[in-house]
């Protein structure tokens, strides 16, 4: 009877890991930490790998265009995956929200950053960083809420530019800038803010941050893609997303 579970055992784990598939998924930086910890969970529960690259939302664009191998697309903003259906990279009708993101000013000094912001509006710093607005939604939500405090004509000759919010929040972490705008998922676990010194900037500072996904056209035929864009959309996956800051 113990040989007969045992081989049963086999069968069903051989059976299911033929079945299992890889997708190659091009992930905004600002979704890093919730993704990676999704990817293991999807694994676990599906079989299937998820294999991320993270980056600018402009830049994996831009890749997408000239054709880079990417399967399913979670973008910093809703409009870029509608561009890439329009275009007819996109598989249309496969794009939803799956997070809407939160913009922080952050400094990793304890006291910098009052709960107002109105350190924007003393300047009693050297540098500011921020992700490039051309690439990156958050660095364009982050230029919108300084336009709308009219402070960012005295700050833009303290910018330290990142190409993406990653860079953004490197150049804060390891205080080449005081204090810089980054996502929330960056700083905060489970509603708490883990180091230093923050202030959530209001959301009727910037247009909103919808992050939608899509399904490429490279990934149409490919389960396990199709898998991943079911899956953000389960219990597990938000539970994990809106521990990182993120609403829906």
């Amino acid at each position: 009877m113990k040989r007969f579970f045992f081989a049963a055992l086999t069968t069903l784990g051989v059976a299911f890991s033929a079945h299992a598939g890889e997708v190659s998924v091009a992930v905004a930086a600002n979704f890093t930490a919730p993704m990676q910890r999704i990817a293991a969970q999807f694994q676990q529960d599906t079989g299937h790998k998820a294999t991320p690259a993270f980056g600018s939302t402009g830049r994996f664009f831009a890749q997408i265009k000239n054709g880079a191998p990417f399967e399913v697309l979670l973008a910093a903003d809703d409009e870029t995956p509608h561009k890439l259906e329009r275009e007819g990279l996109g598989v249309a009708g496969s794009r939803f929200t799956y997070a809407i993101g939160k913009l922080v000013l952050w400094s990793k000094q304890a006291d910098l950053v009052d709960t107002q912001g109105q350190i924007l509006k003393t300047g009693l710093f050297d540098k500011i960083a921020i992700a490039d607005p051309k690439l990156a939604p958050y660095g364009a939500a982050a230029l919108e809420a300084m336009t709308k405090l009219g402070v960012v004509d005295a700050l833009r000759p303290k910018f330290v530019q990142g190409e993406n919010i990653a860079q953004a929040y490197q150049h804060v972490a390891t205080q080449n800038a005081a204090l810089g705008f980054v996502a929330m998922s960056q700083v905060y676990a489970d509603g708490k803010l883990t180091e230093g010194s923050a202030w959530v900037v209001p959301a009727n500072l910037h247009s909103p941050i919808r992050q939608d996904a899509v399904l490429l056209g490279k990934g149409q035929n490919n389960a396990a893609a199709a898998a991943l864009m079911q899956y953000l959309k389960g219990d597990k996956a938000r539970e994990v997303i809106r521990a990182y800051g993120y609403g829906f």
